[in-house]
């Protein structure tokens, strides 16, 4: 099965997405600014409604907009939602640190996973961040500490998806299997199969994935 993940802002449009066909759900707040963490409640009501309608959902993990290089209080609050999302019943959750140097902030990272608690851990589009000829290395220590998926464009979210295909082919090969590739940024209903098709990948991202 096609799993077609929809970013979403909040709940208001999740029984909309999930009646067009979205079968998981990453939870955002502020997608202006790429996704930032949802309110308890949001995440509450998101939570009630994914578990009758038996649909999994991810919880962007993120204080803030901007850069992906978090001091310790940001990491303390990182925590702190990562405890709530767990007592709520979230499948899983999204998020990525870097250093200034745009490389894996492994220490940090280390940090969030532990506190992860067994849910799900997706490596958010920091990815494309990090340097193509440090990629490769990045993988495999997020493969090594338990990463369940990497969410990535492939390049630079102003290039269409067309344009980065091939650095996506490279890092699915990469990946062998090991941990997931999940393409994203720029899929949408129109192009999602042939994109799934062309990359022979069975999860794909959007926030138009299902309804344009």
């Amino acid at each position: 099965m096609l799993i077609k993940e929809v970013a979403v802002e909040n709940f208001t449009d999740i029984p909309k997405q999930f009646a067009a066909g979205a079968n998981r759900f990453e939870l955002c707040d502020n997608l202006a600014v790429g996704g930032t963490t949802v309110s308890k409640g949001v995440m509450s009501e998101t939570m009630h409604y994914a578990q009758d309608n038996q649909v999994p959902v991810m919880a962007m993990i993120r204080p803030r907009g901007g850069n992906f290089v978090y001091n310790d209080t940001e990491l303390k609050i990182m925590e702190a939602d990562l405890f709530q999302a767990q007592q709520l019943g979230v499948d899983g959750v999204v998020f990525g640190a870097l250093d200034t140097d745009n490389q894996l902030d492994t220490d940090a990272m280390e940090f969030l996973i532990a506190a992860s608690g067994g849910m799900q851990i997706t490596f958010h589009m920091a990815f494309d961040e990090i340097p193509s000829d440090a990629q490769l290395d990045a993988l495999a220590w997020l493969a090594e500490h338990d990463i369940d998926r990497v969410l990535t464009h492939g390049g630079s979210l102003d290039k269409p998806i067309e344009e980065t295909l091939p650095h996506l082919q490279e890092i699915i090969d990469w990946s062998n299997g090991l941990i997931k590739i999940v393409p994203g940024g720029g899929i949408t209903a129109d192009n999602v199969d042939a994109i799934a098709d062309k990359l022979n990948v069975k999860e794909l991202h959007g926030t138009k994935i299902v309804l344009k």
